[in-house]
């Protein structure tokens, strides 16, 4: 990944976690990484516990935003979230996706529990 799309990847996580506390949900954490994968943002909304994947695809060439989850994208997501739940209470968590074709937060689009696990 270049330094500017890396750059890119972090103004968009942080627009998005703005936009979501602006909404009512609490930041936990950003970045959490661990072997299994990576997951961007992690917040609770209430009791739910949501794990966000921020997706930024400024290029339309290689279709859109949600066209660069892929079923590997997905499932690394998940083992991440099963590793950050491990050890922890059990509490109902959700999915959501936020997708950008642009850096601005009228642009944003929000698909609460994209995996529907």
């Amino acid at each position: 990944m270049t330094r500017q799309a890396q750059a890119g990847g972090k103004l968009a996580e942080a627009l998005v976690a703005d936009f979501l506390q602006v909404r009512g949900l609490r930041l936990i954490q950003r970045n959490y990484s661990c072997r299994l994968g990576e997951i961007d943002l992690i917040l609770a909304d209430g009791p739910v516990l949501v794990f966000v994947e921020v997706r930024l695809r400024r290029n339309p060439d290689y279709g859109g935003a949600a066209a660069s989850i892929t079923a590997a994208k997905r499932q690394r997501i998940l083992r991440a979230a099963r590793h950050y739940l491990s050890g922890k209470p059990e509490c109902p968590c959700r999915f959501d996706v936020i997708l950008l074709n642009a850096l601005a937060a009228d642009r944003i689009e929000w698909i609460k529990d994209a995996f529907g696990e």
